[in-house]
C-alpha cells in the first residue's frame, strides 16, 4: 500500500512534459465581436466586410456573426467540442490585456464544465520577446494553464526558446515546425504543424518518426481545407472535397503514429478551416457544408463535428497506448448526422 501511495504521488507531482498527452486537441479562437457586447463586430469584417451578412469568410456560421464574450456561445461551443471526443482546447492568446486574455477565463470555466483540458496557442503578438514570454506563462500558470502551443518559434533565438522551456519545467511546450531539429534546439516537448495548406499529411510519417528519434511528441495537425480568399484576397485554397480532404488527413496522422493530433480548427472562420456549424441554406458568395460525406439535410451543419467523433474513436481504437480520447463516453446530439467507416 505505501508503495502503491508512492507511485501515485510521483505521478501527480510529474512535471507537465513527463506526463502522457491529451489524445486530440482542436485549435480555438475566442476573438470574435459583435455590437452587442463589444460595442462592434470583431473579425468577422476582415478585408473590409461589413456584417451581418457580410463576412470575411468563406463560409456563412449557422449561429451569424456572434460575439466570443458571450458566456451562452462559448458554453454551446465547448458543448459541441466536448461531444466529439476532443480532449483539449487550445485557445488563441495575443498577450496580456489582449481580448483573448481577457476572454480565457470564461473559455476555461466552460471548457472545464464539459469535461475538456485547456491549453493555450501562444500567438506572434508584437513585442514578444523572452522576457514578456515568462511573464505570460507565470501569469498563465495562475488559471491552471500547463500546456503551450508556440506558433512561429523562428521568430526568437533558439537558446531564448531553451531559457524558456529549461526554466519552465512543470510546463509542456509545442513548437509549430515540421522540423524536429527546430524544436528540439529549443527544449520543447514536441512539435505540431498547424498549417494543413503548408504541411500536408504526405509529411507526417517522415517528421513523426524524426521527432520520435529525438525523443520528442508529434502532434501533427488536421483539418477540413483551407480558403481565406474573401478574408484576405488570397487565391490559395486546398479544397475541401466534401470531407475526403479531412479524412485523408487524419488517416495519414495515424499511419504516422502520431502522440496526439492537432485540429486546425474549431472556429478559424476567417481562413476557412472551421469545422463549427455553418449554415447550409444557400447565400450568394458563401460556401456550404451541404454535400459533405453525402449529407444534404440540415444536419450537413453539423457534418464536420460528427466526422471528428468519428475519428476521435478511430483514434483511440487504432492507438489506445498512445491516444485516449474521451469519444466513447459521448453520446452524440440527435441532430447530427451518423457516419461508419
Amino acid at each position: 500500500m505505501r508503495k502503491l501511495l508512492l507511485v501515485i504521488l510521483l505521478v501527480l507531482l510529474a512535471p507537465a512534459s513527463a506526463r502522457a498527452a491529451q489524445g486530440v486537441a482542436i485549435f480555438y479562437y475566442p476573438w470574435f465581436g459583435a455590437p452587442s457586447l463589444d460595442g462592434s463586430y470583431q473579425h468577422w469584417t476582415q478585408n473590409n466586410h461589413a456584417p451581418p451578412f457580410d463576412l470575411g469568410t468563406a463560409f456563412y456560421p449557422l449561429h451569424g456573426p456572434y460575439s466570443s464574450s458571450s458566456r451562452a456561445v462559448v458554453d454551446r461551443q465547448m458543448a459541441e467540442i466536448a461531444a466529439t471526443g476532443v480532449d483539449e482546447v487550445v485557445s488563441s492568446w495575443w498577450g496580456l490585456g489582449s481580448p483573448e486574455d481577457q476572454r480565457l477565463p470564461a473559455v476555461i470555466s466552460a471548457a472545464n464544465a464539459h469535461g475538456l483540458e485547456v491549453a493555450v496557442h501562444l500567438e506572434p503578438y508584437p513585442g514578444r520577446t523572452l522576457s514578456t514570454l515568462l511573464q505570460d506563462v507565470d501569469h498563465l500558470k495562475t488559471l491552471g494553464i500547463y500546456e503551450f502551443y508556440v506558433y512561429e518559434p523562428q521568430d526568437l533565438p533558439a537558446a531564448d526558446w531553451k531559457a524558456l522551456t529549461s526554466k519552465e519545467s512543470d510546463v509542456r511546450f509545442y513548437a509549430q515546425t515540421a522540423l524536429p531539429g527546430v524544436a528540439a534546439a529549443g527544449g520543447f516537448a514536441g512539435l505540431y504543424t498547424y498549417d494543413i495548406r503548408v504541411y500536408g499529411g504526405m509529411m507526417f510519417g517522415r517528421m513523426c518518426a524524426e521527432a520520435h528519434a529525438l525523443h520528442l511528441l508529434c502532434a501533427p495537425s488536421v483539418g477540413p481545407g483551407f480558403d481565406s480568399f474573401r478574408a484576405t484576397g488570397d487565391t490559395g485554397v486546398k479544397p475541401r472535397r466534401k470531407g475526403a480532404t479531412y479524412d485523408a488527413m487524419w488517416r495519414a496522422a495515424l499511419a504516422a503514429q502520431a502522440d496526439l493530433v492537432t485540429i486546425t480548427s474549431y472556429n478559424e472562420w476567417n481562413e476557412g478551416t472551421q469545422i463549427e456549424p455553418a449554415a447550409t441554406a444557400q447565400r450568394s458568395g458563401y460556401l456550404s457544408y451541404a454535400g459533405t460525406y453525402g449529407v444534404r439535410d440540415r444536419s450537413a451543419a453539423y457534418a464536420y463535428l460528427a466526422r471528428t467523433a468519428y475519428w476521435t474513436g478511430v483514434a483511440a481504437a487504432a492507438a489506445p497506448a498512445r491516444i485516449s480520447t474521451t469519444s466513447a463516453r459521448r453520446a452524440l446530439p440527435a441532430r447530427w448526422p451518423r457516419f461508419g467507416p
